[in-house]
């Protein structure tokens, strides 16, 4: 079987942010009425809220080149970062928030108000933000098998997105502050293995009946088969500050479910990672995105980051080649090498203090910065 272009979509979730104190402040339902259609409404792009007032998400329609998901991820962003602004307002994509204020609970969500009761002070304060990618993948089964062959890259897709030091208003002192939240909720992490769609369904309904998740939507696991599209999602990336980096997760995550496919095609199962190892790796990269050692999921020990970069890419690259997204995606990691993760760009503008730091983040999120290298659009 031939796998081509695959179809792909993303979603990102914002933060507000007060402009005068920089920290987090409710006015999502404000925020998307203002915001009214997605600028891609007709090519099924949206936005909605999420469990905090402080956050909106957008996400794309189904995409296939590159410079369509570049041009919709760059519209809901200006489109949204306008409304924020006509509504007194910060638009910030960060995967925690500089400086978190005190928000409730979106209101009106029977869903949210379930969610909040069930993790109580886990849920109360979880002011973080993902961006997530969708890969068609129409065959159930075969996306349970796909997820199997993700496990090994998800951390390095998490080290790529670092862009959230900030935890409960100081430096953290991690890259990725956001994964340790998360790692708080049942089943967080890189996913088991499963033999078929049917155990997988299995596992969820049992951490349902346990009352560890409120339904078969909610598990916390970094890449899954979506319950609601026949995608692949993977949840692995902060919330990135610039939409070029939005467009390289999608690229690289693309590229690696093509590669899966590709195996899958030619008899190849997923090779075995022992979970502890996965662990070990995602809580590296969370520590030090691309700023310091990973974890070989393979060899079982830290190697440079660079090294990972450089298997990954050997990995994917004759599907990024086929699908037209090589040079795209050499050039962004080009660019990420040259100025740092997100968290590293944070912490070289803090000293101009956490304000300062928010206001580089909103710059970047809406655009307003000179941009970055762009081969995919000519």
């Amino acid at each position: 079987m031939i796998w081509l272009r695959l179809t792909v979509g993303v979603e990102e979730e914002f933060l507000l942010a007060d402009p005068v104190s920089g920290a987090t402040a409710a006015g999502a339902d404000k925020l998307l009425l203002r915001a009214a259609e997605h600028p891609f409404h007709a090519s099924g792009g949206r936005y909605h809220r999420e469990l905090l007032a402080c956050q909106v998400e957008a996400a794309t329609g189904v995409c296939g080149p590159l410079d369509d998901v570049s041009r919709q991820l760059r519209g809901a962003r200006e489109s949204l970062g306008a409304a924020a602004d006509g509504a007194g307002l910060l638009l910030v994509s960060a995967g925690t928030p500089v400086l978190p204020g005190r928000v409730p609970v979106s209101g009106g969500d029977e869903r949210y108000d379930a969610i909040a009761a069930m993790y109580a002070g886990v849920a109360a304060d979880y002011q973080v933000c993902g961006c997530h990618v969708h890969v068609g993948v129409d065959d159930r089964e075969a996306a349970v098998a796909v997820v199997n062959h993700l496990r090994p890259w998800l951390p390095t897709l998490l080290a790529l997105s670092a862009n959230s030091p900030y935890g409960h208003g100081r430096d953290s002192g991690y890259a990725s502050w956001r994964m340790i939240e998360q790692a708080r909720f049942p089943g967080a992490g890189v996913p088991p293995v499963f033999a078929s769609a049917a155990e997988l369904d299995r596992s969820v309904a049992r951490l349902v009946d346990c009352g560890v998740i409120a339904d078969p939507a909610m598990s916390f696991w970094l890449a899954r088969p979506s319950p609601r599209y026949p995608t692949v999602e993977v949840r692995a990336a902060d919330a990135v500050a610039t939409a070029e980096e939005a467009v390289l997760q999608a690229a690289v995550t693309r590229g690696l479910v093509r590669a899966a496919l590709d195996d899958l095609a030619s008899g190849r199962e997923a090779p075995p990672v022992d979970p502890g190892v996965c662990a070990a790796a995602v809580w590296n990269a969370a520590r030090h995105g691309l700023e310091g050692p990973g974890v070989h999921p393979f060899e079982e020990r830290q190697v440079p980051v660079s090294r990972l970069l450089d298997e990954l890419m050997h990995h994917i690259g004759p599907a990024l080649e086929d699908a037209g997204d090589l040079e795209a995606v050499q050039s962004l990691l080009a660019w990420l090498s040259r100025a740092g993760s997100g968290a590293r760009r944070q912490r070289a503008a803090a000293s101009g203090g956490p304000r300062a730091v928010v206001g580089m983040l909103a710059r970047q999120t809406t655009g307003t910065r000179e941009r970055i290298g762009r081969p995919h659009e000519r």
